[in-house]
């Protein structure tokens, strides 16, 4: 497929992912490997993000072996920021909702950062109830499987999110499979430290006190 035949399929597979995961799907407005943090991007993705006013933003790592995947998730923590900006135009124009957000990045691919050192979790959440919702989401993008399998040897994504999932589990030591998260820093997003993810959830979310601890030592 050409670049145009590409992105039309894809933002398709996407669209049927988030269908069968009863969630919104919202157009894609940049190209594989163009995603900057740049005005551009941000003005756009502020006013998705105005429209739908969430409670909870969930993002890419902070650190991620692929440029776009950290480039994304700055661009998110960014628009998520302008929520209490009404200087801040987006494209097109939307009022600020004025309400809090709180952030939260998931783990790297690989669950280590691009320097190859492990990524701890701050919170662990059971995903094993879930786990053939989510396999029929990632079924969905089947243009990337094969796209994968000849130039990464990645030998099926879905095999390898099932073992991310269990070993991400194991590490909870509580969990058969889960996903790991850490909670940015309320400063500019809340008026206070909340932890809404723990709190909607409750006990399918594990916070990993180790994690906490060396919050404060600095560590």
């Amino acid at each position: 497929m050409d670049s145009d035949e590409t992105a039309r399929v894809r933002g398709e597979e996407a669209s049927r992912a988030a269908e069968l995961l009863g969630a919104s799907f919202h157009k894609g407005f940049s190209n594989d490997l163009e995603i900057f943090y740049d005005e551009r991007h941000l003005r756009k993705l502020a006013t998705i993000v105005r429209k739908v006013a969430p409670d909870v933003v969930l993002t890419h790592s902070p650190q991620d072996y692929m440029e776009d995947h950290v480039n994304v998730c700055r661009l998110a923590v960014t628009a998520a920021f302008t929520h209490s900006m009404p200087n801040f135009l987006s494209e097109p124009p939307v009022d600020p909702p004025y309400k809090e957000v709180t952030v939260y990045h998931a783990m790297p691919y690989g669950l280590r950062d691009n320097l190859r050192k492990r990524v701890e979790a701050g919170l662990f959440v059971d995903v094993a109830g879930v786990s053939g919702e989510k396999l029929a989401a990632l079924s969905a993008h089947e243009s990337q499987r094969s796209w994968l399998d000849a130039s990464q040897g990645l030998d099926s994504y879905l095999a390898k999110m099932e073992e991310l999932d269990v070993e991400v589990g194991r590490l909870s030591g509580k969990f058969e499979k889960a996903e790991g998260w850490r909670r940015r820093y309320h400063l500019g997003f809340s008026g206070d430290e909340v932890d809404p993810l723990r709190d909607a959830l409750g006990e399918l979310c594990l916070i990993n006190e180790d994690y906490e601890s060396d919050l404060e030592n600095g560590t």
